[in-house]
């Protein structure tokens, strides 16, 4: 067997207090339930969690934030979950919105190498708030800055021995992107194939950054 392919109790050391992990998915499509219902079972604290969204109370990253792991959300949105809302205003809970499409390219920079991405979006808006103006051709840009991660959790519709992930329809998301802008890579595969099974041309995010696959229950 390909030492990539683990068991879930095989990762658990992984998972410290205070990391910051990134989280695949939309409104829990596409997100990698057992791996967040792994987390909450080693109830691993003060996390900043990167993600689309909180999920639900009872779905996908809403999970952590029920449980009190979470320290910071990064997100672009968290009206499906009332409770990040409630520990927000409590003061229990750190909360960076970042518009949609900034937050991708952000993850984007962080996995490509780059010192950041320039938008208008948030341009005279509270979100330009601590961040740099560049002017270019008389247009005012905010420099937004990259996001990396310790870890980063996916979750791939087809994923092969070696780790090369094929993503079916909206599922994709942030998954591909987050696999890039993290030290270490951790998908969870709806469907385990071998090497031959895949088409490679059909992979989206490619073996060589991945670093752990699991498949079953927690």
């Amino acid at each position: 067997m390909n030492n990539k392919i683990v068991e879930f109790k095989k990762i658990k050391s992984l998972f410290k207090d205070g990391m910051t992990i990134m989280i695949g998915g939309f409104c829990d499509c596409g997100t990698p339930d057992r791996l967040i219902d792994l987390l909450v079972s080693l109830n691993v604290k003060d996390l900043t969690i990167i993600s689309n969204d909180t999920g639900y109370p009872n779905k996908g990253v809403g999970k952590l934030i029920v449980n009190n792991q979470v320290k910071k959300v990064i997100a672009s949105h968290i009206g499906t979950n009332p409770e990040t809302g409630k520990k927000f205003f409590n003061r229990e809970l750190e909360l960076e919105l970042s518009p949609q499409g900034t937050l991708i390219e952000r993850i984007r920079a962080g996995g490509s190498g780059l010192g950041g991405v320039l938008t208008q979006t948030g341009v005279g808006t509270l979100v330009e708030k601590g961040k740099k103006k560049v002017f270019i051709d008389g247009k005012e840009y905010l420099l937004e800055l990259p996001l990396k991660a310790d870890l980063a959790l996916v979750k791939g519709s087809i994923v092969d021995e070696e780790g090369n992930i094929f993503y079916k329809g909206t599922t994709k998301n942030f998954n591909p992107y987050m696999a890039m802008a993290a030290k270490i890579v951790i998908v969870e595969a709806e469907n385990l194939v071998k090497c031959s099974e895949l088409e490679k041309e059909e992979t989206t995010t490619p073996g060589v950054i991945v670093s752990y696959i699991v498949k079953g229950a927690a």
